[in-house]
């Protein structure tokens, strides 16, 4: 039947509530005239999906964020066909994982505080990335090589990343994890999670210290977008057949142009411009955004 499809995900907090929602949604779908098919549990009591046609998912969105007013519970409304997508480019910082490595490294020298209100304003999109990333880099002058690893035993991934990249690579998508951040750790994220390829800056090192600069050129937002693109072109795929997650400014580009781009618990800056969001549910999220069911995610 319908060309188009509204995925309800609960975050934590919501857990059960879909059932009841859902109805609510549904009544609010056919006051605007669509055609509109019963809740299709994709993850009982956590995620579905509602089919429909003759409404465009532009507006089936609104609508379906009006009638949860407010409730711990995502939207996902797209078309149906392609949902399922074939590359996988995620950030990584406060996406992949939930750190900020600028911030755990500047936390060594007791300047958390300084650098993190400098990475707050550069991922509202207040500041240039790289005038950002000089700068708080720069702070870092003289750092002992050493406080690279002490600080990577603070990383934390994101529940549902694994899940998410084990489940695309396992259907035969190809992922790829992209950093403005550094590769000393994206090397390692990726080895540890599964990701066919890496992308991200290098810090120049001399005589065992952080020189405080960072090797030209440096990766920020059209790089995201230009990489996007040409990992894309590279596997013969069309960017309809691309999602994209980041939470910060520098995501915006690359965000946009993907078939299915998503804002994951982003700042404002990104919220306001990303067609899809996702504020509550973690990565697996995604999945369920795609159409995957419960028993189909790996590692679950």
């Amino acid at each position: 039947m319908p060309a188009n499809v509204l995925t309800l995900i609960a975050g934590p907090e919501a857990a059960g509530e879909i059932e009841l929602t859902a109805e609510l949604v549904r009544d609010a779908l056919r006051r605007l005239g669509a055609r509109v098919a019963p809740l299709d549990w994709l993850a009982p009591g956590i995620a579905g999906d509602i089919l429909f046609e003759d409404l465009v998912p532009d507006q089936a969105d609104a609508a379906a964020r009006a009638a949860l007013a407010g409730a711990a519970i995502d939207v996902v409304a797209q078309e149906a066909a392609g949902r399922t997508k074939q590359l996988l480019v995620a950030d990584m910082e406060s996406t992949i994982i939930a750190n900020e490595m600028l911030d755990e490294l500047a936390d060594l020298l007791g300047l958390r505080e300084e650098v993190a209100a400098i990475t707050r304003r550069a991922m509202n999109d207040e500041i240039d990335f790289v005038a950002a990333l000089g700068e708080r880099v720069g702070l870092l002058r003289d750092l002992p090589e050493s406080a690279l690893a002490e600080a990577g035993r603070r990383i934390r991934i994101t529940p549902g990343a694994a899940a998410l990249v084990a489940t695309m690579r396992t259907d035969g998508a190809y992922t790829v994890l992209v950093s403005g951040g550094f590769r000393v750790y994206t090397r390692r994220i990726a080895a540890e999670l599964g990701f066919d390829q890496e992308i991200a800056n290098d810090l120049v090192i001399a005589e065992g210290r952080l020189t405080g600069r960072v090797k030209e050129p440096i990766l920020a937002r059209e790089a995201k977008l230009e990489g996007l693109k040409r990992i894309a072109a590279e596997r013969g795929l069309p960017l309809a057949a691309t999602l994209a997650v980041g939470d910060g400014a520098n995501d915006i580009a690359m965000i946009e142009a993907a078939g299915l781009g998503v804002a994951f618990h982003a700042k404002p800056a990104l919220a306001a411009r990303a067609r899809y969001r996702i504020d509550h549910a973690d990565l697996t999220a995604l999945l369920y955004a795609q159409g995957y069911r419960a028993e189909e995610i790996v590692g679950r």
